[in-house]
């Protein structure tokens, strides 16, 4: 009979190990881990597959890499955000406005192909979605289409965000590493210009953004705006 749980890829699983060592400060900064060739033998994998690993905490920072001398722990930065990530829920109360949110999906399921790719893992692996509408003085401003790493928040499913945005939970339980988004303007589909109360040839602002915590992928969200509404603002 075929397990319900898929196997975990063993790149994943050396990552998750060796992350693991560092958390628990058996390996601390500055402490070289052990060779390529030693770790294949103790997981009963090819150094390739070792490599893999290797290279993927390396481009996370966890890692570094000393030419002709090997594999180091780097400075970790597990509470240091790359870039400013606010709930819309703090943005609306910082305008002095009403903060409210409706949920519409909030379940369990297996990832489909692309969302296993996107998340580097393998397919029927599982994943929380949620769907959340939030408005601003009674006025649909974002519909937040969020998917979920089970591995890295388990609890996901169990939070009540009617009192905190998902943003607010998961910066306090899974601190970022990493973060890679796109703005894109688009016509929506009908589901979300419903949601928003616009029609569907109503432009929307479109952030799409991929998270990154403890050395996995954490979240992919999708959030819609209605372009009359709404405007990205930053500063450095």
């Amino acid at each position: 009979m075929k397990s319900s749980k898929p196997d975990i890829p063993a790149f994943q699983v050396i990552k998750d190990t060796l992350l693991k060592e560092i958390q628990s400060g058996k390996w601390k900064e500055g402490d070289a881990i052990p060779a390529e060739t030693t770790l294949a033998t103790q997981f009963g994998v090819s150094r390739m597959t070792v490599n893999r690993a290797i290279r993927d905490l390396t481009s996370e920072q966890i890692l570094t890499r000393r030419q002709g001398s090997g594999t180091y722990v780097a400075q970790q930065k597990y509470q240091a955000t790359l870039v400013e990530i606010k709930s819309i829920a703090e943005e609306i109360r910082a305008r002095g406005h009403a903060h409210r949110s409706e949920l519409h999906l909030l379940k369990a399921e297996p990832a489909n192909e692309q969302l296993a790719l996107e998340f580097q893992v393998n397919p029927e692996h599982l994943l929380f979605h949620s769907v959340i509408v939030h408005f601003e003085n009674e006025q649909a401003i974002q519909v937040e289409d969020r998917w979920v790493n089970s591995s890295v928040t388990p609890d996901y499913l169990r939070q009540d965000f009617s009192q905190m945005t998902p943003n607010e939970y998961l910066v306090a339980v899974a601190p970022l590493q990493g973060v890679d988004y796109r703005i894109e303007a688009v016509l929506p589909p009908k589901n979300i210009a419903d949601m928003l109360k616009i029609g569907n040839k109503n432009a929307c602002l479109v952030l799409h953004r991929k998270t990154r915590s403890q050395g996995k992928i954490a979240t992919i969200v999708t959030m819609w705006h209605p372009g009359d509404r709404y405007q990205f603002t930053g500063s450095f």
